[in-house]
């Protein structure tokens, strides 16, 4: 079955079955689980309810798999990345359909987005693996030469998160594959369409049986029989800062490499010299984009006192006038990804009143009237707050959903303590016009990224990840090649 015989782009009351991809082909799972379409509360889609025999099955064929895979040189395993990237292009309307039907994000946000990143993942890594150089020094009097080379490590695990299905898996995929790994991939169930389809492409190109496995089910019984299994070799995981201290504890009894990619509560920081006219824009996007279920996305906003009133006043403005809705249609926001999420960021909402805060738009404020079949859809209006401490569980946990709380600030010295002040260290942006003040702010700050003046500009060859309880590792062109690649030295004396 191509993509094109996929029927995505319409409702109907079939169900589209997912299955676990294993060894090149396509296998049938003894249960299933329902995955619902997020904007009608609805089943459409049933995904394998995957355990330890399917895993077991899946590492046996990566690991048959590997000696051939690693052994293959860098650019001819590049030319199937990039046929894979090609291949992406090409369906891109199609895995546009089926992420935003699967995850809620406007279909237009995942075909300028999410798609166009998955290619990309393949093609850069493809690209830079062919250019890695290897180090090397001489030492004369010894009469020795060293030098480095990376071995693949093996069979990675990699286990990616619901928000940002395809967009996310790939990053972990392609540089996997480029370095001469074999993979057993374990989507999130709550999002596994795109990723099966993805092994539809793979196949389809040509990529070796094997190289690539799926296995689709729950963190409770696939996700832990593949962190546990002993033929794993390296660990790759993006998600909750909870589930990620679990398989490092799980990684260390094995002494397993491992790469956790975790939570945040990301801060922006608004100078009393920024450009509003260019902050407010941007900050909305870093608040609201894909419903606020970015790892990325700002949740804290610290706006210096005499700018505060004015900044709170246009942002308020602006957040009302979003147009929330189905995501087939022209809007900024599509539903949550599931009601038990819906309730998790309502019950956010629920603590800020409970603490005494303002809300100036959004849930409990504005109304929200959608048609049938919409009204079971799991949606939610933009919302800002304000008047929290920095004590409260809305300023300290990560609520992953469009809800963001704005405070002032008097001092430099003041915010940097504040914004650090969190378990978490993923990311911030800082806005202004005094390029020594936002440097030396941005110096200061406990976080993986700094943003100045801008948000979510990423470069692939640039490292990315998060400090304290956002993570362990560094992801990138050159970075993911410190996962999924042990480093050599071989030195040499001459005779």
């Amino acid at each position: 079955m191509s993509l094109k015989e996929i029927n995505l782009l319409n409702d109907n009351s079939n169900s589209l079955v997912v299955d676990n991809f294993i060894g090149g082909n396509f296998v049938k799972c003894n249960k299933y689980l329902d995955s619902y379409n997020p904007s009608t509360g609805e089943v459409w889609a049933q995904i394998p309810d995957s355990g330890s025999n399917e895993v077991d099955e899946a590492v046996r064929h990566a690991k048959n798999a590997f000696p051939m895979w690693s052994h293959k040189t860098a650019a001819e395993r590049a030319k199937f990345l990039i046929k894979i990237a090609e291949s992406i292009e090409e369906n891109i309307e199609i895995l546009a359909a089926a992420e935003s039907r699967d995850q809620g994000k406007p279909i237009a946000l995942a075909k300028r987005m999410d798609i166009p990143r998955a290619a990309l993942n393949f093609r850069a890594f493809a690209e830079s693996i062919c250019h890695h150089l290897n180090i090397s020094n001489s030492i004369p009097e010894m009469g020795c030469m060293n030098y480095t080379v990376r071995k693949p490590v093996g069979i990675a695990a990699l286990i990616s998160p619901w928000n940002l299905p395809l967009y996310l898996l790939t990053f972990k995929i392609a540089p996997a594959l480029a370095s001469g790994n074999c993979v057993v991939c374990k989507p999130s169930e709550v999002t596994s369409v795109t990723a099966w389809m993805l092994c539809k492409l793979a196949k389809d190109v040509g990529l070796p049986d094997g190289v690539l496995n799926m296995v689709f089910g729950t963190g409770l019984n696939a996700g832990e029989a593949l962190i546990n299994h002993t033929d794993v070799n390296v660990i790759s995981f993006t998600g909750s800062t909870n589930v990620g201290r679990h398989i490092g504890q799980v990684a260390a009894k094995s002494i397993k490499k491992v790469s956790l990619e975790l939570g945040g509560k990301n801060a922006g920081i608004i100078l009393d010299d920024a450009d509003l006219s260019k902050v407010i824009p941007a900050t909305i996007n870093s608040c609201f984009l894909n419903q606020g279920e970015i790892c990325l996305c700002t949740s804290r906003i610290f706006v210096q006192r005499p700018i505060f009133e004015e900044f709170v006043q246009r942002l308020v403005q602006e957040t009302k006038n979003l147009k929330v809705g189905p995501p087939t249609e022209d809007v900024f926001m599509g539903p949550l990804v599931s009601q038990l999420h819906l309730e998790k960021v309502q019950s956010y909402i629920g603590i800020a009143r409970e603490d005494g805060a303002t809300i100036h738009c959004g849930e409990t404020v504005d109304e929200l009237s959608l048609g049938a079949p919409y009204k079971k859809g799991y949606f939610i209006r933009p919302t800002i707050i304000t008047g929290l401490a920095d004590s409260s569980a809305c300023m300290q946990e990560e609520i992953f959903g469009p809800v963001v709380c704005v405070s002032p600030f008097d001092t430099e010295e003041e915010v940097i303590e504040r914004v650090n002040n969190v378990k978490y260290g993923l990311c911030s942006a800082v806005w202004g016009q005094s390029g020594e003040r936002l440097l030396r702010v941005a110096h200061k700050l406990h976080v993986g990224t700094v943003w100045i003046n801008c948000w979510l500009i990423r470069s692939l060859d640039m490292p990315f990840g998060g400090m304290k309880e956002s993570g362990i590792g560094r992801e990138g062109t050159s970075h993911s090649l410190e996962l999924y690649t042990e480093e050599k030295t071989i030195c040499y004396k001459f005779q």
